[in-house]
């Protein structure tokens, strides 16, 4: 993410947390980003140079009639700039904001084969007692992890999979030789 997309998604959130329309924005937001990552032409056309500002800004108005206003407002503001790109950047940073002012955690596990139902609540439940924040979890599949688990949260790894444990034995076993 940005510098430019953390100023501008930053001050989106501050706007909306003084207007009371944080979780409002925020769902808005998140389809606005699927929209866009689902058209990509969509943007290629939004960021061409040789339409001019106006008709491009009256594309935003017309795909996103109904929206609220500060979005449609948010996004022609990027447009303009030149920033529309930065779009995805923006909505990171401002979920990382209402995150931190709701008390959030996201958290991206990976597994071998997809969670059953109850390792993904007892999983919530012990992220939730350790970090004492409500977690959101994101799930992966990546078969070549083996088994176990791989957490990325708070910028930080807890890596129990089998394959690290694979590569660690494997550096323990170089070292010996060498």
């Amino acid at each position: 993410m940005t510098e430019t997309a953390k100023r501008y998604g930053g001050s989106l959130y501050e706007l909306a947390k003084e207007e009371q329309l944080t979780d409002e924005l925020l769902s808005e937001l998140e389809t606005a980003v699927i929209c866009f990552g689902e058209n990509a032409d969509y943007m290629r056309l939004l960021t061409a140079e040789n339409l001019p500002k106006k008709e491009r800004c009256d594309l935003l108005d017309a795909a996103f009639e109904g929206a609220h206003p500060y979005l449609i407002n948010f996004m022609k503001l990027l447009c303009e700039e030149g920033l529309l790109p930065e779009l995805f950047g923006c909505v990171q940073a401002y979920r990382a904001q209402y995150n931190a002012d709701h008390g959030i955690i996201e958290v991206t596990v990976v597994s071998a084969v997809p969670l059953q139902d109850a390792s993904r609540e007892k999983l919530l439940a012990k992220l939730a007692a350790l970090t004492g924040k409500t977690v959101t979890l994101k799930e992966k599949v990546d078969p070549s992890v083996l088994g176990g688990l791989r957490l990325d949260m708070d910028g930080k790894r807890l890596d129990g999979t089998v394959q690290r444990r694979l590569e660690t034995m494997r550096d323990e076993i170089a070292g010996v030789v060498m």
